[in-house]
């Protein structure tokens, strides 16, 4: 009687934890579709533009005077499938970095350049 009860509890552990996994991994999967349906970025002349989200839509406007520096920043999951993410950082504290994900490893190194060069002509030599 034990073990009739024991091996249900057991195989019925394993049949939860399969339903937990799926479950999480559909709401994972939706949560990143919505992140990411819109991701818009337009460099102008006076400012990166940058607009985000589904849910809550997040505009953020990056004047060129405020630009510290730029990377191209390349993860090892990026790498595997060929991308790379660009981060501006500006002058600020808090939350004073804007990144641009999804770029080609070709299109991260020409926005950093072309942001440098922005930068250095909106502040002067001193920039970046």
């Amino acid at each position: 009687m034990v073990g009739a009860v024991a091996s249900f509890f057991v195989a019925g552990a394993g049949w939860i934890g399969a339903a937990t996994f799926a479950i999480v991994g559909t709401l994972v999967m939706i949560h990143s579709i919505l992140r990411y349906r819109i991701w818009t970025y337009e460099v102008r002349e006076d400012a990166l533009y940058l607009e985000r989200g589904v849910l809550t839509r997040v505009r953020t406007v990056v004047p060129y005077v405020r630009i510290q520096h730029v990377d191209a920043s390349r993860g090892p999951v990026e790498r595997s499938v060929g991308l790379a993410s660009s981060v501006v950082y500006t002058a600020g504290t808090r939350g004073a970095d804007v990144t641009i994900p999804g770029l080609t490893s070709e299109r991260a190194d020409d926005m950093q350049e072309r942001l440098k060069q922005l930068a250095i002509l909106a502040d002067g030599d001193d920039a970046v």
